[in-house]
């Protein structure tokens, strides 16, 4: 395949975005969800030449117009985000229906009697946030990940960057209608778990400390927006709130953990009994 040299057009294709880094692109480039119009590579030498040979590699296979352009063009193409010497000019990713996240996925059929664990996301607005929690839920073993469709970040190239390539690969589902989805879950047996950064903010809901949750049936854990949290309508669907313990007292002032990282600690200690159940 000839290798593009000319200056970029700034014309893109209709409906297209730009990717941007090493794992969004390269993981893009090598599964088959969206369609790809052209990948930018900096024109480089030296140590860079492998991972720009292994690009071509994979474009080539795929059909994928390959240009050799200077940094700045790639600094304009992505503006100015960190993209590590590669563009991807491609289709968007959208949100899947509920209905495909009821079906199993492979190896689910397995074994049916498996522990289940979906995170639903409520609102998370900030897709650096969205990015983190797609790659620790992904690490940790979640089965779904669902989102609000309201007032939620859609699934952009920089989420894609923030969770390390994971959206390639990670299936992300969407529901207009969170409080039915999470009333249908419960009638089905799951049990529904939020959680809470100040415990003293939720009534009628019974708190417990993450490191105390029994996993015993499937469960869904409810994440609330970053400023936020839970509206006080999803916390009343939900069966318990979980909330981390801190290590000293806080001086005041200071807030909470971050979204993506109280995220991460909550679903290892769940995650965890699923190993320890496993041996």
């Amino acid at each position: 395949m000839r290798l593009e040299r000319r200056p970029v057009s700034v014309e893109r294709t209709k409906g297209s975005e730009i990717l941007f880094g090493i794992a969004p692109c390269s993981l893009a480039l090598s599964q088959s969800r969206r369609d790809l119009f052209r990948l930018f590579l900096k024109q480089s030498s030296g140590s860079r030449r492998l991972v720009t040979s292994e690009f071509v590699l994979q474009a080539t296979a795929r059909g994928v117009p390959v240009h050799h352009v200077p940094r700045r063009e790639l600094d304009a193409l992505c503006r100015g985000q960190v993209h590590q010497g590669v563009c991807l000019e491609a289709s968007p990713l959208r949100f899947k229906s509920l209905e495909e996240a009821e079906k199993p996925h492979l190896g689910d059929e397995e074994n049916p009697n498996q522990q289940l664990i979906w995170l639903v996301l409520e609102q998370i607005q900030d897709p650096m946030n969205l990015g983190a929690l797609l790659r620790s839920a992904y690490f940790l073993g979640v089965d779904r990940v669902v989102t609000s469709q309201r007032n939620s970040c859609p699934l952009t190239p920089t989420v894609s960057k923030a969770s390390s390539g994971v959206m390639e690969v990670f299936d992300v589902y969407s529901t207009d209608d969170l409080r039915g989805f999470l009333k249908a879950k419960t009638a089905e047996g799951w049990e529904v778990v939020g959680t809470v950064s100040n415990p003293e903010d939720v009534e009628n809901v019974p708190v417990i400390s993450c490191l105390e949750f029994q996993w015993n049936k499937p469960v869904i854990i409810v994440i609330g927006s970053e400023g936020d949290g839970l509206s006080l309508e999803t916390q009343c669907l939900c069966h318990r709130m979980l909330a981390i313990p801190s290590g000293r007292a806080l001086h005041p002032g200071i807030e909470s953990l971050n979204v993506s990282v109280a995220t991460g600690i909550i679903l290892h200690s769940i995650c965890s009994q699923k190993l320890r159940h496993g041996d």
